[in-house]
């Protein structure tokens, strides 16, 4: 697996609530009404947003959130578009996308520092680098073809020749150990070592893949009208991934299952341990500005790479499409 740099040491939990003035502040107003639509159905990749529900945090910031399933045939995108939901999950390319199409989404923190998204290949084949995979079959799905793909052609060499139709199973790759197939760290490793095979894993945000990934937007007009709404639920939220990641993470992994029961106990834990592994959330600028950082140097040179690797026509005004506003407080610092 690839080798990375654990900097959670610089992360501590600072507790689940506020102070006890601001819990009280909070407490004696009505509870505002906010909807979170995630990208997927419950799981442990989504586990700060569970653990500040299930704990309380949002309660103590004046918030009664929602967090609406999603799915692979749910449009994560519409209903924010259409106010149906309040905030939504994202990804760089999504922000890249919506300054493209001139939507009115605009994003206000990135729990992820790194993209989780992996390559899996077989050990003892030879494919033990990224290099190594240059002209050699891989599984990618077409989301993937349309994002992390080309910037692995712009680096590696890499063919479109070479690239073959993921359908989400693990078969194909279980039967042939010529394949490397796509994946998230947190979660097709397990399920391989469950199947009996320990992977090698490439771990794509490790060799510059930049993308921000699990990013929060909302919309201009929310930005606009409730901007001490938005600071409560990005700092609530902040919070609910410091308890989950370095508090006790019981209360998340009972309300995702209730969301979800097909999940179980190991894969969340495998999950949780991946992230911090990895330092997914407290990686690069997290660890002097906080969680959910985002820098206008990091979003110009992402918007740059991508243009230059094909995934996009051409550099973008991407400065458009977030805003620095409510995150880089230090939140989850010692």
């Amino acid at each position: 697996m690839t080798k990375v740099v654990d900097r959670r040491a610089a992360l501590v939990l600072l507790g689940a609530g506020t102070t006890l003035s601001a819990t009280r502040r909070a407490r004696a107003q009505t509870l505002e009404k906010v909807i979170y639509q995630m990208g997927w159905i419950p799981q442990a990749e989504q586990g700060g947003f569970h653990q500040a529900a299930a704990t309380g945090i949002y309660r103590d910031y004046g918030l009664d959130v929602e967090l609406r399933k999603g799915g692979p045939q749910v449009d994560t995108n519409a209903p924010l578009l259409a106010g149906r939901v309040d905030f939504n999950e994202a990804n760089g390319f999504s922000v890249l996308n919506y300054v493209r199409e001139k939507l009115p989404g605009i994003a206000v923190a990135s729990m992820f520092q790194k993209d989780p998204r992996v390559l899996i290949s077989h050990p003892g084949v030879g494919n033990d680098t990224l290099d190594a995979l240059k002209g050699k079959p891989i599984l990618i799905a077409t989301v993937g073809r349309q994002t992390y793909w080309p910037w692995l052609k712009a680096k590696y060499g890499y063919m479109d020749e070479q690239a073959r139709p993921y359908t989400f199973s693990m078969a194909p790759f279980l039967a042939d150990k010529r394949l490397t197939q796509q994946g998230l760290a947190t979660s097709e490793p397990y399920d391989l070592r469950v199947a009996g095979v320990e992977p090698v894993v490439h771990l794509l945000a490790d060799h510059g893949f930049d993308n921000y990934q699990s990013v929060l937007m909302t919309s201009r007009r929310m930005v606009a009208d409730k901007p001490e709404l938005v600071q409560r639920f990005v700092e609530a939220s902040l919070k609910g991934w410091a308890s989950f990641l370095d508090g006790d993470p019981s209360p998340a992994f009972a309300a995702i299952k209730a969301g979800n029961p097909d999940m179980t106990e190991e894969k969340m834990a495998f999950c949780r341990d991946a992230l911090k592994a990895s330092a997914v959330l407290s990686s690069g600028d997290a660890g002097r500005l906080g969680l959910g950082a985002m820098t206008a140097e990091r979003w110009e040179r992402f918007n740059r790479d991508m243009a230059a690797a094909g995934a996009q026509p051409d550099a973008l005004e991407v400065k458009t499409g977030y805003t620095l506003r409510f995150v880089n407080q230090r939140v989850g610092l010692k």
